[in-house]
């Protein structure tokens, strides 16, 4: 197989699965609500193949970057029969409306939370053992004799089981003695650390005081077996922690902390997704279900065109108790695809200075 298929093939599978699901959640929403779907398209643009199937067109279209469902009652200027005026989407309650839109992205985190829930379920939970792979000279942990090897079984009579653990019971601990069991070898060393406040940077790149010991993770892992019920638990905590995540990631390209040129977009992901696939098969899952996440809050934001400038729309229209006047609409539509458009081009340029840079 060709270098070029080894990216565009595993692409066009996780591409094809966000989408489907996206779409899907509009469609079956729609379907509960009895609104009547007239067409269901993985990709936008010409029709390559399709297929009605009841009183819905099917259709693979010829751009894979998207998706539509369509309904009957969506265009301003669209004839509607009179028999079938109620299964109009524009003739639904306002609450119907927002649960079709918000359905999209709804599935998007469902996506995610099955995935992760089910990696965890078939391969098992990972967590980085607690194990010191690093002692900075003069640190805290230093002076109490951690040496690079050890690993931190309790610290004030808690049980440690993560990495994670360690740096919690730390940072809420500046300037006191925390009490610290270690394994060395075949020994169990107690000593008492106490953390130190530093200025350091945050995965964002600010400036924040923390509190250290002065250790860095060796990095090794190990898979928890865990049972269904837990292992969903786990895959509902991951999906929150990196929507949460994803959501502060927003807010900080919005304060201008996190630079612009930082976005990636389809050549990006396609890339990331190749190197994923010939690295191990297997890493595709977990990456799928955090572009999912991606795509939920993106499709999210206030912006006329996606479903969360819909939901928005919507949202006025039951403060002022009226629909919009198609004039407006169209203005906010044509705001909307402006602002898309940009963010393509932004993207675009993004993922083409990347592959300049990586070739010189």
């Amino acid at each position: 197989m060709s270098t070029v298929l080894y990216y565009i093939i595993p692409f066009i599978i996780v591409l094809g699965v966000l989408i489907f699901f996206h779409e899907l959640g509009h469609f079956l929403i729609a379907k509960l609500c009895n609104v009547k779907v007239l067409k269901f398209s993985l990709g936008f643009g010409p029709k390559v193949m399709g297929k009605k199937m009841g009183e819905t067109e099917y259709i693979i279209s010829a751009f894979p970057l998207g998706g539509y469902v369509k309904m009957l009652g969506e265009e301003n200027d669209e004839e509607i029969i009179p028999e079938e005026a109620h299964r109009s989407f524009s003739r639904q309650p306002l609450v119907t409306r927002i649960a079709i839109a918000a359905a999209g992205p709804f599935f998007n985190f469902l996506l995610a939370f099955i995935l992760f829930s089910g990696i965890y379920i078939i391969s098992g939970y990972p967590i980085m053992i607690p194990e010191v792979g690093q002692v900075r000279p003069d640190s805290p942990a230093d002076k109490a004799k951690i040496l690079k090897g050890d690993i931190i079984e309790y610290i004030d009579g808690k049980k440690i089981n993560k990495w994670g653990d360690i740096k919690k019971f730390i940072q809420k601990s500046p300037h006191k003695d925390l009490h610290m069991v270690i394994i060395r070898g075949n020994k169990r060393i107690a000593t008492i650390v106490s953390p130190k406040e530093e200025i350091v940077k945050n995965i964002f790149g600010e400036e924040i005081k923390s509190a250290l010991i002065g250790i860095v993770a060796s990095g090794n892992i190990k898979e928890l077996q865990l049972g269904p019920l837990r292992s969903l638990m786990e895959g509902g905590k991951k999906t929150w922690e990196l929507t949460e995540l994803t959501v502060l990631t927003v807010v900080k390209l919005f304060q201008g902390v996190i630079p612009l040129k930082t976005l990636g977009g389809p050549i990006m992901i396609g890339q990331l997704t190749g190197d994923i696939a010939r690295e191990n098969i297997s890493y595709l899952v977990p990456f799928m279900a955090v572009i999912s996440i991606n795509l939920a809050i993106l499709n999210l934001l206030p912006v006329p065109v996606l479903d969360g400038g819909l939901i928005l729309l919507f949202l006025i229209e039951s403060v002022i108790r009226k629909p919009l006047s198609i004039k407006k609409r169209e203005m906010a539509q044509k705001i909307g695809f402006f602002l898309l458009i940009l963010l393509m081009v932004i993207v675009f340029y993004n993922d083409l200075a990347r592959i300049i840079t990586n070739h010189n």
